[in-house]
């Protein structure tokens, strides 16, 4: 891991030093364009409309434009706004985790320490525990204020991005009101209950990257013509499913298929005790 910001968080008067390592990582297969006649690689090219020239990156500027009038900011401009020049995570707040909406959430990262000494940092991971809080922090990152929020995963302080109060919008239509009758409601309670079990993120994959991966090593190996169906079988698309217009029979069939699917895992999984 490389550290892609370095600076300390403040807390009161106490400072932590810290270094800061983005959280996740794509697993996504990396794909770029081509022409779909000669396989020829896409470029996309940064081109003046007034010029028409191709210009180089160190050579562009950004603009505002309102409807009727544009301003230039230059890079010179944007490096002297003060909140650029900020190293600092400063702790604002103290708040329940339960009061952080999970809309606002964006990406993590964890904090390190950068000092010779942990001590400090050990000391905001303890007060972060004992409070059973978390704490809202303002930071400056890529040239960006940014609101976020820390908190502990193992023995690890992590900063988790949240979005602005503005930039949370509210839904703009109405929800019909709909009856629903006692016997829907108990049968829906079931089905929750059949598919109750602990998280376990392990258990699912990504199909989509999987049949991705599968696609490019079978065309590496056979060539660009091959034969989806015998790769990947016939696709079911449960059409007859989708247009189940009974809810309450929907409800039945859905606990139905449940109960069968968990009672064939426990005897697999018991038939596997047995072999071990």
């Amino acid at each position: 891991m490389r550290a892609i910001w370095s600076g300390e968080v403040s807390f009161g008067l106490v400072s932590v030093p810290v270094k800061l390592y983005s959280a996740t990582a794509s697993h996504d297969v990396s794909l770029h364009q081509v022409h779909d006649a000669d396989g020829g690689r896409i470029r996309y090219q940064r081109r003046c409309e007034v010029c028409d020239k191709v210009i180089d990156y160190k050579n562009i500027d950004r603009a505002y434009e309102d409807g009727e009038s544009s301003v230039i900011i230059t890079k010179e401009e944007l490096k002297d706004l003060p909140a650029d020049e900020s190293k600092e995570i400063a702790v604002e707040q103290f708040v329940p985790s339960d009061q952080i909406d999970a809309m606002v959430l964006e990406k993590s990262y964890y904090l390190e320490p950068a000092s010779k000494s942990a001590k400090s940092y050990v000391l905001l991971r303890r007060t972060l525990e004992e409070a059973e809080r978390v704490a809202i922090v303002t930071f400056t990152l890529r040239s960006k204020t940014r609101l976020g929020v820390l908190r502990v995963r193992e023995d690890v302080i992590v900063l988790q991005g949240l979005r602005w109060a503005d930039e949370l919008r509210e839904p703009e239509f109405d929800i019909p009101n709909s009856r629903v009758s006692k016997k829907e409601q108990e049968m829906a309670a079931s089905l929750v209950e059949s598919y109750s079990e602990d998280f376990e993120p392990e258990r699912f994959s990504d199909e989509y990257q999987e049949q991705l991966q599968t696609l490019i090593e079978e065309k590496l190996e056979n060539g660009e013509e091959i034969d989806t169906e015998a790769t990947f079988g016939e696709t079911d698309d449960d059409a007859d499913q989708g247009n189940v217009v009974d809810l309450m029979e929907a409800l039945k069939k859905s606990v139905d298929q449940r109960r069968k699917k968990s009672k064939k895992s426990g005897s697999s999984k018991d038939t596997q005790r047995k072999s071990a």
